[in-house]
């Protein structure tokens, strides 16, 4: 309920008493915001200024896009299963692919795998300089390292130098679990001490006369993930590669990687990413453009917008959701598709989907911006709604888009609609 209006007894100056004139409380009265202050703009922080990197043809830093990058969880050595894995991870939108190389036979592999990678390459070396020698004879287009592993100090000499001269960047990985145990009486923060470490490795290719340098200083622990990044940004000018390191599985790992890197990247940090996820890759490439997707900074393929669901609902939404996902997330052009249960979450709510579905009694309505352009069968639902997607392409002078769609990978998802309006269930 809204505050009372305050009424205040008003003497003329030598007259009778006035009628009381009711006046507005500070509850009641409208919020005065000046909406072209930075703070309160709708939208993410102009971006952090940094040097630019290029990897291969992809550009990270200095305003470029913000980068999906992946791993392959592929053995290095087995060319075929690793080239499949990145080619999956293309169609799925990654810009940046990374093998793990821990060995000679890792390293022999690199130059094939180069030569036949449709993604740029990126080789993750640690503790052995000609590894990271190997890689860049491969020709691979960003190193992975830290100076501070690589104890042969020649040795770190040798790749800076090959490095520069080859044009090949190197991205400084700290991960908070390989900083060492806190020292008694140790002072700084956890934050501190990582980007202290990142300091002092910046400071050996700095020393090199390198500056082709992109940071990372991931850490599982969110609060402490961020804290890092902040203080990093404001160090140094290099672009930063944001994670947060051994997130967990699919669901509880996309949950932290988006906690973390949401408020960095909605603070203008940031200028490439990896979600880490104990599951296949091309779920971590989903996950890092749906986080982007969310914050405004990336359009790329379906945005769905579905209704949780509830008694409201009269066909059964969710599974029809999960298809349309499935189905829609090969879509070659920014979309956004609806998937609404009922009259109140229809058209209405999602007026502003390019396309989309509103569900009624074991049928519904295809809608496009707001207005319905035809009623269906649930059966026949996604069936319409993939030939909706291709009239607007078509439209646009794109090529139809249904031919092309994923098929299920679980037959007989969708299940029949409920038989009974929400309205007369006893």
């Amino acid at each position: 309920m809204s505050a009372p209006l305050a009424r205040t007894a008003i003497r003329a100056p030598d007259g009778p008493r006035r009628a009381p004139t009711p006046r507005l409380s500070p509850v009641d009265a409208p919020l005065a915001v000046d909406l072209n202050l930075p703070e309160d703009r709708v939208g993410p922080k102009p971006r952090r200024r940094s040097t630019r990197v290029w990897v291969g043809g992809v550009a990270i830093g200095d305003g470029a896009p913000v980068a999906v990058q992946s791993m392959c969880t592929t053995l290095t050595h087995d060319v075929d299963a690793t080239i499949r894995q990145i080619e999956r991870l293309q169609e799925a939108g990654c810009e940046i692919a990374r093998v793990a190389v821990p060995d000679k036979r890792a390293g022999e592999a690199l130059p094939e795998l180069v030569r036949r990678s449709i993604l740029p390459l990126v080789a993750d070396i640690h503790f052995d300089y000609r590894l990271a020698l190997m890689a860049l004879d491969a020709k691979v287009h960003k190193l992975r390292l830290n100076p501070g592993n690589l104890h042969n100090k020649d040795g770190v000499r040798e790749v800076v130098k090959r490095a520069k001269l080859q044009g090949t960047p190197i991205r400084i990985g700290v991960n908070h679990g390989s900083i060492g145990d806190r020292p008694p009486g140790e002072l700084r923060d956890e934050p501190q001490r990582m980007v202290d470490l990142a300091l002092s490795e910046v400071r050996i290719l700095e020393d090199l006369d390198f500056t082709d340098i992109v940071i990372s200083v991931k850490a599982f622990d969110v609060p402490t993930m961020v804290a890092a990044y902040r203080r990093l940004a404001k160090a140094v000018p290099y672009p930063l590669h944001l994670g947060v390191t051994e997130a967990g599985t699919l669901l509880a790992g996309s949950i932290r990687s988006t906690a973390g890197m949401s408020v960095l990247l909605y603070e203008g940090i940031g200028d490439t990413l990896r979600v880490s996820l104990s599951e296949d890759p091309v779920a971590e490439v989903r996950a890092g453009f749906d986080i982007l997707k969310a914050l405004n900074l990336r359009e790329q393929g379906l945005t769905l917008v579905a209704c949780p669901s509830c008694g409201r609902a009269d066909i059964d939404l969710i599974p029809l959701a999960k298809v349309a996902d499935e189905r829609l997330r090969a879509l070659p052009v920014p979309m956004k598709v609806a998937v609404m249960g009922c009259e109140v979450n229809g058209p209405g709510e999602a007026k502003d989907a390019d396309v989309g579905i509103a569900g009624g009694v074991g049928k519904g309505a295809i809608f496009r911006k707001g207005k319905v352009v035809g009623t269906y069968p649930e059966s026949e639902l996604m069936d319409a709604l993939l030939l909706e997607i291709d009239k607007i392409l078509v439209e646009h002078g794109k090529e139809p888009y249904s031919e092309k769609a994923p098929k299920l990978t679980t037959e007989g998802q969708l299940t029949p609609g409920r038989s009974v309006p929400a309205g007369q269930r006893g």
